[in-house]
């Protein structure tokens, strides 16, 4: 469904930009798992000593912003060709415990329902005020309970009960979460038979650690902008260095993701120049960004429901 916005490109500006390509994608693609690779390497090298500390937190910001990528695939529109976009997007969801296709009917939801208190599935949650309460849930522990029990009641149970699922969807996604499943217990297995560690050492804990980086950045997405149909106004775009940038795919260019999601991740900066005066939230890097989810999260407008946005 297409949301309303404070400004319409042009024909003439908008389908450039609406181009799909295979090369930014499998090069931007080369570049995420080369550096979860070789960031594997050196920790697995450094295990032990005190630069497995850093590079614990580098890794895990590597595969916990795999959730970027599974993002874009969910959309379609890193890859021209499907078949990559449907590969990419399961192994980032294989990754970070979020099943491909089930993420795709939660996130249609949340493009078409935008901060509508009654029908974004991100707002569904929403997270608590400043304090201990909102560290427990920036430290993703709670998001890892949902997965789990999300994965056991597809996968075991083969019982699937959330709204943004439609009827025809779900024998797909209970089929799925038994993939999944069945996955990580060959993983598991593999482990125990090995005797080896590596899984934990180079996987879990590192995404675990990551969930301390990803957590404030999804809540920079949307956190305090308004409850409006208005694209511009109801997303924050935060302007950030490259090398954010390359591991969140561009979406720190959210208010222009959101008011043209057919716009491919690699043309968002160009989207940014036609759009830039026209966004409403904007913050000149993460910490400002977090600074202000912060201010809003401990502001009366919160604590009376408004505004706020809760992460899958």
């Amino acid at each position: 469904m297409e949301k309303p916005v404070s400004i319409r490109l042009k024909g003439a500006e908008l389908l450039p930009l609406s181009v799909r390509s295979d090369r930014p994608g499998l090069l931007r693609a080369a570049g995420h798992l080369g550096a979860i690779v070789l960031g594997g390497v050196a920790l697995w090298h450094t295990r032990g000593s005190w630069w497995a500390v850093p590079l614990t937190v580098l890794q895990g910001w590597f595969i916990a912003f795999l959730f970027n990528v599974l993002h874009e695939t969910a959309h379609q529109t890193p890859f021209k060709t499907r078949a990559l976009n449907y590969a990419m997007g399961h192994l980032a969801g294989l990754a970070i415990l979020m099943p491909y296709e089930y993420y795709r009917c939660f996130h249609w939801d949340h493009h078409r329902y935008t901060q509508d208190p009654a029908r974004d599935p991100e707002l569904a949650v929403p997270p608590p005020p400043t304090g201990p309460a909102l560290a427990w849930y920036w430290s993703g522990i709670p998001t890892w309970i949902n997965r789990v029990r999300m994965l056991w009641a597809h996968g075991v149970r083969g019982v699937v009960r959330e709204r943004w699922v439609a009827e025809g969807k779900r024998a797909l996604i209970v089929r799925e979460a038994r993939f999944y499943l069945l996955a990580y217990a060959v993983l598991i297995a593999a482990s125990v038979a090995a005797q080896s560690l590596a899984l934990l050492w180079l996987w879990l804990l590192p995404v675990a650690v990551g969930q301390w980086l990803l957590r404030p950045y999804l809540l920079a997405e949307h956190t305090g902008c308004a409850y409006s149909p208005d694209m511009l106004e109801n997303t924050r775009t935060t302007y950030t260095n490259a090398v954010v940038r390359f591991f969140a795919w561009n979406m720190p260019f959210h208010a222009e993701h959101h008011a043209y999601p057919a716009v491919p991740f690699h043309a968002l900066p160009r989207l940014n120049a036609l759009l830039a005066q026209h966004i409403r939230n904007t913050e000149a890097g993460y910490p400002a960004s977090t600074a202000a989810v912060l201010r809003f999260l401990a502001s009366e407008e919160h604590a009376a429901g408004n505004g706020t946005k809760a992460v899958s």
